[in-house]
């Protein structure tokens, strides 16, 4: 049996929702952070040798790293599913969008979480924070353009790009009042039942943090 190791508030929400996408059978053993530190706790991160989250286990398999689980899972137990094939419209917009969402994306928003904690001068600010603010502006014009991500279709991409929008957040707090194209995104993705669902097994309680 699929086994999703869940650590509280964290990546490993996004795993959980693209299990209940593909309507696939899993069992979720949830972890809560250090409520000190946030961190993890020592259990979850003797789980794997990197020990962070996500973890997955199947079996004697166990597998971290987002993009990895991801493309086992779809491809392992659904059949394909929310991936699009090379001749598909939106094709290179789902390639684009699935490897920018932890490739660019949340790099940048950890260099500006760093540089919210460390505070240096302005000028040094403004030029450690441009790759985030560009990804922003990229995402917000996107959004504009495209019911989703890789265009009309939901895919992965946007199970993937979804957590630095929503759940990262809750670490560096984000005014989406500047973006009407990610808070309408938000919406549809909010109506989603497998995403309500997943949230509700994932973290019962926190908010959604859609708007």
């Amino acid at each position: 049996m699929l086994t999703l190791h869940h650590l509280g508030i964290s990546q490993s929400d996004r795993v959980v929702w693209l299990c209940e996408e593909l309507g696939i059978a899993y069992d979720l053993v949830r972890y809560d952070r250090d409520p000190q530190s946030r961190m993890a706790p020592a259990a979850y991160r003797a789980l794997h040798p990197f020990g962070t989250a996500p973890v997955i286990s199947d079996g004697d398999l166990v597998l971290g790293e987002t993009g990895a689980i991801f493309d086992y899972i779809i491809a392992v137990y659904g059949g394909g599913r929310l991936k699009l094939e090379p001749a598909a419209p939106g094709y290179a917009d789902f390639l684009f969008w699935y490897h920018f969402a932890n490739g660019s994306f949340m790099p940048a928003i950890m260099v500006d979480m760093i540089v919210s904690r460390v505070a240096p001068d302005p000028k040094a600010v403004a030029a450690l924070t441009a790759r985030s603010t560009r990804a922003w502006e990229m995402v917000e014009t996107r959004l504009g353009a495209a019911a989703w991500f890789a265009g009309d279709a939901f895919t992965a991409a946007d199970v993937m790009m979804v957590f630095p929008l929503t759940t990262m957040r809750a670490f560096l707090p984000k005014d989406l009042t500047t973006f009407p194209n990610v808070r309408a995104y938000l919406q549809r993705v909010g109506a989603r039942p497998a995403y309500r669902a997943a949230m509700e097994k994932a973290d019962p309680g926190v908010p959604l943090r859609l708007d």
